[in-house]
């Protein structure tokens, strides 16, 4: 399946609530306060949802959140199986430790898919050596930085000023000034501030 390319606001819309799909844009501009109703002309007359389709819909929901395909979604459930603990939040640990979004969270990009992006065009380092997955898992210690061959674009050293000014999770720590920051810690529960149930994504991949 392809990966989707159409208005993200949409998406949003189509779940009742903000995603945060395009970084800052959405603090200042979101169609969801200003259409309440779900896309569709015949939103309101649709028949009531079935368990199943609550479960669907918030591993939907999980899936446009991280800007995750479905075939990499179920290996990193699969992940979340193999390791001890609750899968629920075994799945979104795994999510938040991708390089895109620790990429993301720690500032260097406004959004997740501009941060898949930069991660793609080979921007950053992780422990000193150059790594292009977005989808690579990090672990406790990793340092992620960007290159040193690419500090000098206009758009890290834009980035630069700004990137103080940005909220990190207290699992991460970053240093602005070198363009660098570090995995201290893999995120608690309480960390994650998705608007997600994770356990209606354990259920759906459990019928």
């Amino acid at each position: 399946m392809a990966r989707y390319t159409g208005p993200v606001c949409r998406i949003c819309r189509h779940h009742g609530m903000k995603l945060f799909l395009k970084g800052a844009k959405c603090f200042s501009s979101c169609i969801i306060e200003k259409r309440r109703t779900v896309p569709g002309e015949h939103a309101q007359a649709r028949r009531k949802v079935t368990e199943y389709g609550v479960q669907l819909t918030e591993k939907q929901k999980v899936r446009s959140f991280y800007g995750v395909l479905e075939r990499q979604f179920r290996k990193h459930f699969a992940e979340a199986l193999r390791r001890p603990g609750a899968t629920g939040t075994n799945l979104l640990v795994i999510l938040e430790t991708r390089l895109d979004n620790v990429v993301y969270r720690m500032g260097f990009g406004d959004s997740r898919a501009q941060a898949r992006q930069l991660v793609s065009h080979g921007h950053f380092s992780v422990n000193g050596r150059k790594t292009d997955v977005p989808s690579a898992l990090l672990s406790e210690g990793d340092v992620v930085e960007v290159r040193p061959t690419h500090r000098g674009l206009e758009y890290f050293e834009v980035l630069k000023a700004s990137m103080g000014t940005k909220m990190v999770p207290r699992w991460l720590e970053v240093d602005p000034d070198k363009l660098r920051g570090r995995v201290s810690g893999l995120p608690a529960r309480e960390d994650v501030d998705a608007p997600v149930n994770e356990q209606l994504v354990v259920e759906f991949y459990s019928r």
